[in-house]
């Protein structure tokens, strides 16, 4: 913990549920800032832009700005920028983030990329043959997450990491992956910040894509016991996680040590 000078923290069910602030969040991440750790908020959703987010966390009580905001979305954007650029993408994803994916160029057919981003409403039979569909004809595939589920106030609900490797398997290709848990996704939130990743902390519900990836690419991990949070995941993790905290509320005490 001496070490640490930047904390990475993952906002749905850490930060809140269903864009409620879970208990002492609040109070924790001005916590956090006031004893002068840097701070970037990074987030597979793909329901809402950057700007969005900000705004409906500062809302709530939180000191957020877009700037503070990574997202998969974001992140994607760049990724299909340096490795994929002029490609014509089309985009099987629930809410309008196309503020986030800047220059893109978005099709209804004739892609270059298929990209997936989140599930929802939208994210049917239809849609998913369509995607498969492009695939055949020789689209690559870039997908935002590997989410399994999320949790809301009505439950766990599906996320598109449960319908990805049917669309692998099926179209015989492999994702690119852009957001958590890509070791990129992590380089580009700590080069924000301007700090390596022995010096940083990541915080998050997900056990495999928040804490165990971001331990893989060398940050210091650790798992809260909300949001998704599951003990029968906890227990069959594929890996040792650094901490284990109840909530975000305890990580300035985890922090208050080192300083």
């Amino acid at each position: 913990m001496a070490s640490v000078r930047a904390v990475l923290i993952d906002i749905d069910g850490v930060l809140t549920m269903s864009w409620k602030p879970l208990p002492g969040a609040v109070e924790a991440l001005h916590a956090v800032r006031a004893a002068g750790f840097a701070v970037a908020l990074v987030t597979n959703t793909t329901s809402r832009t950057r700007a969005s987010i900000a705004a409906t966390l500062s809302e709530a009580g939180f000191e957020v700005g877009a700037e503070d905001v990574l997202t998969a979305p974001a992140a994607t954007a760049a990724h299909l920028a340096e490795h994929h650029p002029g490609a014509r993408c089309l985009l099987l994803n629930s809410g309008d983030v196309t503020a986030d994916l800047g220059d893109v160029t978005l099709v209804e057919e004739g892609a270059d990329v298929v990209v997936v981003g989140g599930a929802g409403p939208g994210f049917d039979y239809a849609a998913l043959n369509r995607a498969f569909g492009e695939l055949q004809r020789g689209a690559r595939l870039v997908a935002m997450h590997r989410n399994l589920y999320w949790r809301t106030d009505a439950g766990l609900q599906l996320d598109s990491g449960a319908f990805l490797p049917g669309l692998e398997r099926a179209a015989r290709v492999e994702a690119e992956v852009t957001g958590k848990p890509s070791p990129a996704f992590f380089a580009a939130a700590l080069g924000r910040l301007g700090v390596d990743a022995g010096r940083a902390l990541m915080v998050g519900d997900d056990i495999e894509s928040d804490v165990l990836a971001a331990q893989r690419a060398g940050l210091t991990g650790v798992l809260v016991r909300t949001g998704k949070y599951q003990p029968e995941t906890h227990e069959n993790a594929s890996g040792t996680l650094d901490h284990v905290l109840d909530s975000f509320a305890d990580v300035p005490a985890l922090l208050r040590p080192a300083r």
